[in-house]
């Protein structure tokens, strides 16, 4: 078998490399042309939805890659042997014809190409672009935590049910159930929230890595937790609005927030909080020392 050397001195570097972006795009640009559709017409399973981060993940990685370009050139070629093992996991997985090994099957063949082609550093140099692609492939993992919801679908509950008592509303509220005037609203796994979470947590990632804040393990850390709170906060607010509409037959509005472009809105206000936020934490953190010095020479 000829190793990657061999296969590159016999064809130029620019024919290698469009022939791999050939196959690539070949295998999986219907698969990621069929994530985008079901993202945006909202026509994908629910599991999938809670990916549609992807939307603004996967040019954002393409990005970064292409801004890599010059790096990952002047990198001496070096072949990983698990580079071969993941390429050859990653063809397993697509040729199984199980959805989610094939889906799956990019980022692993993609993180076993930076191995082959250009070992542990090409792996360091892509892993951010590796990292974004992968927490934007629909996979299971909402099916396996969606059992461990039920704290939070019954704090937001009963959060949202408080705050509207509080206002004259007449509620009830039972579990995950909310009761007003008759009509029902149920806090189901995939009202807790977690959808919003996890995009709130991925765009957080990449306003980290934008402004050079990830390598700093307390503003990062701050800032995350930050987000994951005004995450919930806004979930539920977002359920509150909801069991209003819906208490006083106002189904126009209550279609408009829960499954029309209102969410989607509503969910981008609240991510365009991030930024003064990420801006604040890194300029509170940075003149932190200064601060600390000053009390000190006081």
């Amino acid at each position: 078998m000829l190793s990657q050397h061999q296969i590159r001195r016999s064809i130029s570097p620019q024919i290698f490399n469009l022939a791999i972006l050939g196959i690539l795009v070949l295998l999986y640009a219907p698969l990621v042309h069929y994530w985008y559709d079901g993202w945006i017409s909202k026509n994908i399973s629910t599991e999938h939805e809670y990916f549609s981060h992807g939307i603004i993940g996967f040019p954002f990685a393409a990005y970064l890659v292409w801004m890599n370009r010059k790096q990952w050139v002047r990198l001496p070629d070096k072949t990983h042997v698990l580079g071969a093992i993941l390429l050859a996991l990653g063809a397993v997985f697509y040729v199984s014809g199980i959805g989610e090994w094939v889906n799956l099957s990019l980022p692993v063949i993609l993180t076993g190409l930076c191995l082959w082609l250009k070992g542990i550093e090409g792996f360091k140099l892509q892993s951010f672009p590796l990292l974004l692609i992968l927490l934007a492939t629909p996979n299971s993992v909402p099916y396996l935590i969606a059992p461990f919801t039920l704290p939070l679908q019954s704090f937001i509950a009963g959060t949202a049910g408080f705050i509207l008592n509080q206002f004259g509303l007449p509620v009830v509220v039972d579990g995950i159930n909310i009761y007003s005037r008759g009509r029902i609203v149920e806090v189901a796994p995939y009202c807790a929230g977690l959808k919003m979470l996890f995009t709130t947590i991925y765009v957080g990632l990449i306003l980290l890595f934008w402004t050079d804040t990830l390598s700093s393990k307390r503003k990062s850390t701050w800032f995350l937790l930050i987000a994951v709170i005004i995450s919930v906060t806004a979930n539920i607010i977002r359920n509150t609005l909801l069991t209003f509409f819906h208490a006083t037959e106002q189904d126009g509005a209550f279609h408009w927030l829960h499954d029309s472009w209102g969410g989607d809105l509503y969910s981008a206000c609240m991510l365009l909080v991030l930024i003064p936020i990420i801006n604040w934490i890194d300029s509170y953190f940075s003149e932190s020392p200064v601060r600390e010095s000053e009390a000190e020479k006081g």
